[in-house]
């Protein structure tokens, strides 16, 4: 039987594995919430979401109040049928952050639940298109380094076989951030993707005015020039310029991705496992992107994103940046420049039990 018969949260903290500062805020630390799910039959998952440093408790408090009182009893392998009742019944705080973090480490717990009990692992069981995701690297290009600092970064992501290199923009000057930019490009040459993040911080003419400034530096993509909710903005500058305008890690459910991608105004999507409920939509999303002739791309979390990546046939590039080494016991696997997938059953991820017990904070 799949019936569940125990589902648990918890929070665990993890300091961040390098400063990291972008143009509206700081990395602070990766509160790292898990859920664990069991079956009559013995079967067992484990899932998880996060935040950069607050937000956590509220998640964990959402999960233990209301969320897996309600799981106790479901068939564990009716996974879309679990998130559809998990959502009616926060309708009263979606569509957001707090719910999505929420319905995200369910929805994981019961993936890597069914590739336990089927002996598959994830990238198979959410479509198998390739074994191995081209590595792209934001760790060295944070807001506050100088500019002899990005350089001697990218120069080491080179020699590690990156395929790009992603560098954080808004410094209050744009030239400051194309003298920056030029500077790495230079010293990587011209073949080498080149990425930009703005993380949200610029007005809809700013955004068009930079985005003129960085045209000759030859961008892969323009990330998150605007706030998330501006949709009209995007729209705009992406009609205005050349460079493809990237956004999804602040989007939190798939009809915010339907709306950028009909109106043109996403040339990559970069959905989070964490922050748009979960596997179970975030393949529908990508599923979306790729009806659209776009590129998915996801967001942060390495680990798991290496999967769902590779799972389908639109999945371009991995984010580099990585945060759960204190509490695996293996790191992604990386050949090429490329990360290879996980072969164990389930999400793939190697969790150091006792370093999660001695991080535990609620």
């Amino acid at each position: 039987m799949s019936s569940i018969t125990r589902a648990v949260a918890y929070l665990v903290d993890l300091p961040v594995e390098a400063e990291r500062n972008d143009a509206v805020q700081s990395f602070l630390k990766q509160e790292t919430i898990f859920v664990e799910i069991s079956t009559a039959d013995g079967a067992a998952g484990t899932g998880y979401s996060y935040t950069i440093g607050t937000g956590g408790t509220a998640v964990l408090a959402l999960l233990r109040d209301y969320l897996l009182p309600r799981l106790h009893g479901q068939d564990a392998r009716r996974i879309d049928a679990i998130w559809q009742d998990l959502f009616a019944a926060t309708r009263a705080t979606a569509v957001g952050a707090i719910t999505s973090l929420a319905l995200a480490a369910v929805d994981t717990a019961l993936w890597d639940l069914r590739g336990r009990q089927t002996g598959l692992p994830l990238w198979i069981m959410a479509g198998g298109a390739r074994d191995r995701v081209p590595l792209y690297d934001t760790e060295v290009g944070w807001l506050h380094l100088t500019t002899e600092e990005l350089v001697a970064g990218a120069r080491k992501a080179v020699a590690q076989g990156r395929r790009g290199i992603k560098v954080k923009i808004g410094k209050p000057s744009a030239v400051e951030d194309a003298e920056r930019l030029t500077a790495v490009r230079s010293a990587v040459g011209p073949d080498l993707d080149l990425m930009v993040d703005a993380n949200q911080s610029m007005t809809a003419a700013e955004a068009v005015r930079r985005a003129a400034l960085l045209t000759p530096v030859n961008l892969l993509w323009l990330e998150e020039p605007l706030p998330a909710d501006d949709l009209d903005g995007h729209a705009h500058l992406a009609r205005s310029t050349t460079i493809p305008v990237a956004v999804g890690e602040s989007l939190y459910s798939i009809g915010q991705f339907a709306q950028y991608l009909r109106r043109g105004a996403a040339g990559v999507v970069q959905a989070d496992v964490a922050r748009i409920g979960g596997i179970t939509p975030w393949l529908k999303v990508a599923h979306l992107a790729e009806a659209h002739n776009v590129a998915i791309c996801p967001h942060f979390l390495m680990e798991l994103h290496v999967s769902l990546a590779a799972a389908v046939p639109n999945g371009h590039y991995l984010e580099y940046i990585p945060q759960l080494t204190a509490i695996t016991s293996s790191p992604l696997a990386v050949e090429d420049g490329a990360a290879l997938v996980p072969r164990t059953p389930g999400l793939g991820i190697d969790w150091d039990r006792d370093a999660i017990d001695a991080l535990r904070k609620a």
